[in-house]
């Protein structure tokens, strides 16, 4: 029986093929801290070692975006995955985002919209599965940062990304080598607005 004490952290998958299996399990072998915990510890990382991300723990990742909410279920998203090092370079050209190319691999979120619900939606809906390959990725011990500096063209053209699609964000991932302290947040009792404004 989980308790309030009880710390429990989400495993993401078991992957077996195509398939997947979503598990919350407690004492997880990644970490011992609970998945809020982890969510409201998190920070954006800028340095990464240089080595590589274990294979199975970018699958999950990526799992974890593939498994995101979508209106009407309608998945509008492409993720481009890049590890090469001189594509990185193209795509840390941008005054905020040179250390792109110095990240294990980076995804590049992509909405392409088919209908009138994805075209409303879907630069929210691949948001969202970004953000819960950045959740996936911290539970890990995996550090990244959302990236919005970029040229979409320039963006669309290096990795040949079609014409209609709209490019959402950029997001580095790697082993952190760096450990930023907590930053300034507003108070909830400045942000929150009970039953109206």
């Amino acid at each position: 029986m989980m308790t309030s004490n009880s710390v429990y952290t989400l495993h993401f998958l078991e992957i077996k093929g195509d398939e997947s299996k979503n598990i919350l399990a407690p004492h997880s072998l990644v970490n011992t801290l609970s998945c809020i915990d982890k969510i409201l510890n998190r920070r954006s990382i800028r340095k990464y070692k240089k080595e590589s991300v274990p294979e199975e723990v970018k699958k999950k990742i990526l799992e974890a975006g593939r498994q995101a909410p979508s209106a009407a279920n309608r998945q509008p998203w492409h993720f481009v995955v890049c590890d090469d090092k001189v594509v990185l370079e193209k795509l840390a050209k941008g005054k905020w985002c040179q250390f792109i190319k110095d990240s294990a691999f980076t995804v590049i979120g992509v909405s392409v919209p088919f209908d009138e619900t994805s075209r409303r939606w879907g630069v929210v809906d691949v948001t969202i599965a970004l953000q819960n390959m950045v959740l996936a990725a911290e539970v890990q011990g995996i550090g990244s940062c959302w990236i919005g500096d970029f040229i979409e063209e320039d963006v669309k053209k290096t990795l040949s990304i079609p014409v209609e699609a709209t490019v959402v964000a950029l997001l580095p991932f790697g082993i952190p080598d760096e450990q930023p302290g907590p930053r300034t947040k507003k108070p909830l009792r400045e942000l929150i607005h009970l039953n109206k404004w």
